[in-house]
């Protein structure tokens, strides 16, 4: 079977695309030995991706005191995933009823919508991931749950398919769900539109909404889903100083 095609869209410079691309031939070529190359990791990642795991951190540590649970919609390769484990562990380890569960069709977009505009990398199919990845992104999530305490109790579960339908099943079938934090990443309109509203009334004070693409040309749906759901003036936006695209409210 043929790998997908994988495009994204990043929005840098020739020069930036030139370094990021040295610094990752230095990262594939390290003369660290395989056995300590995961512990220092640190020594290739890039400023931007460090902000982003430092904007995730600052996110999961408003919620510690909240009730519930952990949902991303639209986790594509699932690093996100990752680290709420990662940081489960590190603040909570005996929370098990923090579960984190991850929403995504694992297929790209779907149902592009005229308010999702033109731009040229909204095209069925784009963000998709490479054949059979489901697979290795469990086998992954399932080895960082033994690192953690009562891993016995299985607290990370990822759901393929179309999420306004599988998120729908899973509040049905988990009706008790209290969300603490949800995360939208699905950057076009239809799905964030209907995710907000299936999730509206299973949010409670202290809940954080994040949100990766508001307020962005490229993918004015996700601005568009909100303001419709929820309103612009319902609620403060805030974003970090460390990234320039996500942002996030608070339900107070």
């Amino acid at each position: 079977m043929s790998e997908k095609k994988i495009e994204i869209r990043r929005n840098i410079s020739g020069e930036e695309k030139d370094n990021a691309q040295e610094l990752f031939d230095l990262f594939k070529n390290s003369p660290i030995p395989n056995e300590e190359i995961q512990l220092n990791l640190g020594l290739y990642i890039s400023r931007q991706s460090l902000s982003r795991i430092i904007f995730m951190h600052d996110l999961y540590k408003r919620i510690i005191n909240t009730t519930g649970v952990v949902m991303e919609f639209g986790c594509r390769w699932g690093q996100n995933l990752a680290l709420f484990q990662a940081f489960r562990g590190m603040y909570e380890p005996y929370n098990y009823n923090r579960k984190i569960i991850g929403f995504d069709s694992f297929e790209g977009f779907q149902s592009l919508h005229e308010k999702d505009g033109n731009a040229k990398i909204l095209y069925e199919g784009a963000y998709t991931v490479t054949n059979n990845y489901v697979d290795h992104l469990e086998k992954v999530l399932s080895n960082h749950e033994t690192e953690s305490p009562i891993s016995h109790i299985k607290k990370c579960e990822v759901i393929k398919g179309d999420a306004t339908e599988t998120l729908e099943k899973y509040l049905e079938e988990h009706p008790e769900t209290i969300i603490a934090f949800a995360y939208f990443d699905f950057d076009i309109y239809a799905p964030t539109k209907r995710c907000l509203e299936l999730i509206k009334n299973h949010v409670t004070k202290g809940t954080v909404l994040g949100f990766d693409e508001l307020n962005w040309p490229y993918y004015p749906g996700e601005t568009l889903a909100l303001k419709e759901v929820l309103g612009l003036d319902t609620y403060k936006l805030q974003r970090s100083p460390l990234c320039p695209t996500p942002s996030f409210l608070v339900i107070e």
